[in-house]
């Protein structure tokens, strides 16, 4: 068994993995990536990235659909999901293969296997090529997190779909029930329903999208049922029947059991923490809650000298970008900076449609924190642009501190909101006010004009809207 001894060992390729082996090496750090199965993790390969291929897919098709009212003519318009999967491979596979060119021209080396510890600075790595011992001074644990799974009587039938398995069908079904009203169970019925799917979505919480402010959930709500599909809040599952070639997923909503046929059932109940195999327990590391997450502190340090843990693994916040920022902050730490994590401006994106960003507190948790605050809002119906762009739907909504103006919080709904967020979360970031924001010149037409005029209503009322 051979042993290669590192500065920095990193067990996980995702994310926050990869971000982090590439930091190190600009940092100049002996550097290994182990993954035991594709660089980029879930979010490149099943989550993320191809979800948003076939986002895109689904807008051109809508696009298409509505290309009458554009003065355009085209008939007999119909989606080919094979290609629509295959133009999702192919962008998944150059993306990684571009992060593979990156981790070599930063020196950093690459090893296939499942790692597991055998002290705090050793693991050993077991592949088909066989079992290696690799020592490093300070080890990184980025191994992500997988689909949860509820008690749900058949939801470990043959054929259940979870996010990855659906990503990869052959054919279109002619129906879906969704089991989770979650930011991936609305993702994917809004992708679905786009394609021509009759979609039905069962959620637990009598909001969808949990944890986005609630006037923004009932939007994505009105826009899901507007868009035919079906949605059944405040509904739980309690069980799932194979019914010929499709399933019965019978819920109970209102003390009333009722029962919805689908071709296909998708679970998307959200994920939990994943480090099965690493042997955790052997260092002593510590975890915390009923989801086993690794604790770590700020610095995104474990208890355990010299290990670090960063991602989904520590369940703070389930994103991509936050691992990678994670990661970053645990390498600047071992290479002798001090940096901490800061959570108070993590932007949010939900690629629905319309999309929704979000970014800060809510109004919801403003109220509870007792905060005196002011809300700031302007509909997307009343931009030059986003009409131009043949959209109505939409709002943004600005939560700024009654006193001082500063902005706290905010969440958009409608065209580009994913992008959108982005002067949001700078804004939350640096502390900026609602004086700040509608003080800043923002270009004509564009959509981001929805922010200062949701800014200017904050000072007293926005220019172009009186409602």
């Amino acid at each position: 068994m051979s042993n290669q001894k590192y500065d920095i060992a990193i067990v996980g390729g995702g994310p926050g993995g990869y971000v982090a082996a590439i930091r190190a090496g600009q940092m100049g750090a002996k550097t290994v990536l182990i993954e035991k199965e594709v660089l980029g993790g879930t979010c490149l390969n099943w989550g993320c990235i191809p979800t948003k291929a076939f986002v895109r897919s689904a807008e051109v098709f809508a696009d298409i659909k509505e290309a009458k009212s554009f003065g355009i003519k085209v008939e007999n318009a119909e989606v080919d999901f094979p290609a629509v999967v295959k133009r999702k491979d192919q962008i998944v596979n150059r993306l990684v293969k571009g992060v593979e060119h990156l981790l070599k021209s930063h020196d950093v080396d690459m090893m296939e296997g499942e790692a597991s510890f055998l002290s705090d600075n050793y693991l050993i790595v077991e592949s088909d090529a066989g079992r290696k011992a690799v020592e490093a001074e300070n080890i990184i644990i980025a191994t992500g997190s997988k689909p949860s799974q509820l008690p749900i009587k058949g939801a470990d039938l043959d054929g259940i779909l979870n996010s990855r398995a659906a990503l990869d069908l052959k054919e279109l079904p002619e129906s879906m029930v969704v089991v989770g009203g979650g930011v991936i169970g609305m993702e994917f019925a809004f992708i679905f329903n786009s394609f021509g799917v009759d979609v039905t979505v069962v959620e637990y919480l009598d909001q969808l999208v949990t944890g986005v402010d609630g006037e923004i959930a009932k939007e994505l709500d009105r826009a899901a049922r507007r868009r035919k599909i079906s949605v059944k809040t405040g509904s739980e599952v309690k069980e799932i029947k194979k019914n010929g070639s499709s399933y019965d997923v019978v819920y109970k909503r209102r003390d009333k059991e009722e029962t919805v046929t689908g071709e296909k059932v998708l679970m998307a109940v959200g994920r939990r923490p994943y480090h099965e195999g690493l042997k955790i327990d052997k260092l002593g590391i510590e975890t915390e809650g009923r989801r086993d997450a690794i604790k770590v502190n700020s610095k995104m340090q474990t208890n355990v000298e010299g290990v670090y843990a960063i991602g989904d693994v520590t369940d703070k916040v389930l994103l991509a970008h936050v691992a990678s920022h994670q990661g970053i902050v645990a390498v600047e730490n071992i290479m002798g900076h001090d940096k901490e994590m800061d959570y108070k401006a993590v932007p949010g994106a939900i690629f629905t449609s319309p999309e929704v960003g979000t970014v800060g507190i809510t109004e919801e948790e403003a109220k509870d924190q007792g905060i005196d605050y002011n809300v700031g809002t302007f509909p997307f119906a009343a931009s030059g642009k986003v009409m131009a762009m043949g959209e109505r739907e939409g709002k943004v909504k600005i939560i700024a501190e009654k006193e001082s103006g500063k902005i706290l919080g905010a969440a958009l709904i409608g065209i580009e909101s994913s992008d959108l967020i982005a002067e949001l979360t700078l804004a939350v970031n640096l502390g900026l006010t609602a004086d700040d924001l509608a003080e800043t010149i923002h270009a004509h037409p564009t959509t981001a004009e929805v922010i200062h005029e949701a800014a200017l209503d904050l000072k007293g009322g926005a220019i172009h809207f009186s409602g």
